[in-house]
């Protein structure tokens, strides 16, 4: 009742507007938790939903094909938001507007795979299967956009609140790739191994991932209403002088966390240099045969869920030691180049699982550690144009991943 009563008269706390409000409930964690685990679901439902695409499409590289069209989308949409901050004449829709038009396209591209099943099955032939996959990329990118929109609004205007809602938010990031995979293993698991059993097991998939988007649109609209997301908006506008002139300042407020943006980016250009395409195509056992990738992805997710959750336990006071930790994660490259051509130990599948949790454990900790330090070594007012440029450099780290991950590809 008190959160209803809160949500109900804005006046509640208006008495004392230098008190922060309670977040009754841990209302205002939960949301945030849910909506940074919301605009990954899209991306983690395409990728993990490998066997299906490579089932329909055999000769192309399902994942690496995702994975740049995905992000370069993404990026398209995060370098906008960021040209249009830095500019003090014309003002971005709210943060609430921008996320809800995302997540509307999310619910649209989620839908599209399945239905596309649904009208090309039976009728399959060269000319059709091409063009439904020009379809799928086309949902793909325009997934990607909808990221970028969700994405780099979210994690802008969380930066404004106390670094606990930062983690909320990437503890949701690394829970959605959980949940889909758990999502995948028992969709697939539940039906019959055939052709029909896979299209219908993949429909319900998607079905379920967009039922999770669409509780996100109702927590985005409940969650501008909470008492502490009222204050620290009103904070802001009262701070609004000091806003427009970092508009002015852009690239100073940027030159702030320079180390910062380019450990992100060499965490991302790392992780998807090697997830999730390597582990899709890369690496085969006999053993699992086309639950291996699904494995490993899992694998991946619950070692970024791992990571991102140890930052409630922990976090370092300075950002020195964590930008060496993140430089440091090149080494993977030799070690997963070992899988394929070290000794013949390293060819089985106990020592690429292993190093896929230590490549996820590793990406969930450096990520979350980076998000939440980066805001808080600004001044609050430049809080949400820091945590664009951030969102970005991580963005355009998975675009640069992504492409580097087809080096792969050169040994076959």
């Amino acid at each position: 009742m008190e959160v209803l009563r809160s949500i109900e008269n804005p006046q509640t706390y208006n008495n004392n507007e230098d008190q922060e409000p309670k977040d009754p409930y841990h209302l205002a964690y939960m949301i945030h938790f849910l909506l940074g685990a919301g605009y990954l679901i899209p991306w983690n439902a395409f990728i993990t939903a490998v066997d299906y695409f490579q089932y329909l499409y055999p000769n192309k590289h399902i994942n690496k094909v995702f994975s740049v069209g995905y992000m370069s989308a993404a990026v398209t949409v995060l370098l906008t938001l960021m040209c249009w901050t830095r500019s003090s004449r014309i003002k971005l829709p709210s943060v609430r507007t921008r996320m809800n038009i995302g997540q509307g396209l999310f619910i649209s591209a989620l839908m599209v795979a399945p239905v596309t099943d649904w009208i090309v099955h039976g009728k399959e032939t060269a000319t059709i299967s091409n063009i439904a996959f020009v379809v799928l990329v086309s949902v793909v990118m325009i997934s990607g956009l909808a990221d970028g929109l969700v994405g780099g609004s979210l994690v802008g205007a969380t930066g404004e609140l106390p670094g606990r809602y930062m983690q909320a938010v990437f503890a949701g990031n690394a829970t959605a790739g959980l949940v889909v995979s758990i999502l995948r293993i028992i969709t697939k698991a539940s039906l019959p191994h055939t052709e029909k059993g896979l299209r219908a097991s993949t429909q319900i998939y998607f079905v379920f991932s967009a039922l999770i988007i669409l509780l996100c649109v109702i927590c985005t609209n409940v969650l501008h209403r909470l008492p502490l997301i009222r204050y620290y908006r009103n904070r802001k506008h009262h701070n609004s002088i000091h806003h427009i002139s970092i508009s002015s300042n852009f690239q100073q407020v940027v030159s702030k966390i320079r180390w910062l943006v380019t450990a992100v980016f060499i965490t991302y250009v790392v992780s998807l240099s090697i997830f999730p395409g390597y582990l899709s195509e890369n690496v085969k056992s006999d053993y699992f045969k086309d639950w291996y990738p699904i494995i490993l992805i899992t694998t991946f997710n619950v070692g970024d869920f791992m990571g991102k959750w140890l930052t409630a336990i922990y976090v370092p006071k300075g950002s020195k030691g964590t930008v060496w930790c993140c430089l440091a994660r090149v080494l993977f490259y030799p070690l997963f180049m070992g899988c394929i051509h070290g000794p013949k130990w390293m060819h089985s599948e106990v020592p690429v699982i292993v190093l896929t949790l230590m490549l996820g454990v590793s990406n969930g900790y450096l990520t979350s550690v980076l998000m939440i330090l980066a805001p808080k070594s600004v001044p609050f007012e430049e809080a949400e144009v820091v945590g664009i440029a951030m969102e970005t450099g991580l963005v355009v780290g998975l675009v640069v991943g992504s492409a580097l991950g087809w080096l792969w590809n050169f040994d076959h």
